[in-house]
């Protein structure tokens, strides 16, 4: 997908062809809910936010001026109004206070993720994202899943390079903190029972 395919179905759509609006949907619904479920927690509150996120895209496609990518003013859109439902739910975040780790604590983290398969190990990820607080998940799935650049995860957060840069090495912190939690207990159990 380049920008031009999708400069070419925006351009359709703002000349009056409403059905090329059902291209570039398709192309990014996946993307959408999937970052919208990372934000939320919950899926039918995902599926809405796509649909309102598809929606505000088709409203504002005109305000499209391709100075970024069209899938990083996509996600911005879905940030965004996750951000307002989050707002208006007046969700509680559970906080997460980062623990110092140590080159030993991150090297034994890496040698109890070393041991179990890679199916186990990205579930346990998984498991662990999901506990961050929303944005932090976010974030995360920016960076690692959607292989998004600092900057580009810049202007989707509305936040500049830098304090990217710093969220994303304390939210990776706090990652390794819970993974340790979960899994450090849970291999030496196994290995105990051996």
């Amino acid at each position: 997908m380049t920008h031009i395919e999708d400069q070419h179905y925006i351009n359709l759509v703002l000349k009056g062809n409403t059905n090329s609006f059902t291209t570039l949907v398709d192309r990014y619904k996946d993307m959408v809910y999937t970052l919208a479920l990372k934000m939320l927690n919950n899926k039918e509150e995902a599926e809405e936010i796509a649909q309102d996120t598809f929606i505000k895209v088709y409203h504002s496609l005109n305000k499209f001026k391709g100075e970024s990518k069209f899938s990083t003013w996509i996600y911005k859109i879905t940030y965004n109004t996750c951000l307002d439902t989050i707002k208006k739910n007046k969700k509680k975040q559970e906080v997460h206070y980062i623990e110092d780790f140590s080159e030993h604590q991150t090297k034994a983290l890496e040698s109890i993720l070393d041991t179990i398969d890679d199916k186990e190990k990205n579930q346990a990820i998984q498991e662990c994202i999901n506990q961050l607080p929303n944005d932090e998940a976010f974030l995360l799935t920016l960076f690692y899943f959607d292989s998004q650049s600092v900057e580009e995860i810049s202007k989707i957060m509305d936040i500049n390079v830098s304090n990217i840069k710093v969220k994303l090495f304390r939210t990776r912190k706090k990652l390794a903190s819970i993974l340790q939690q979960r899994l450090a207990p849970e291999i030496l159990n196994y290995y105990e029972n051996k």
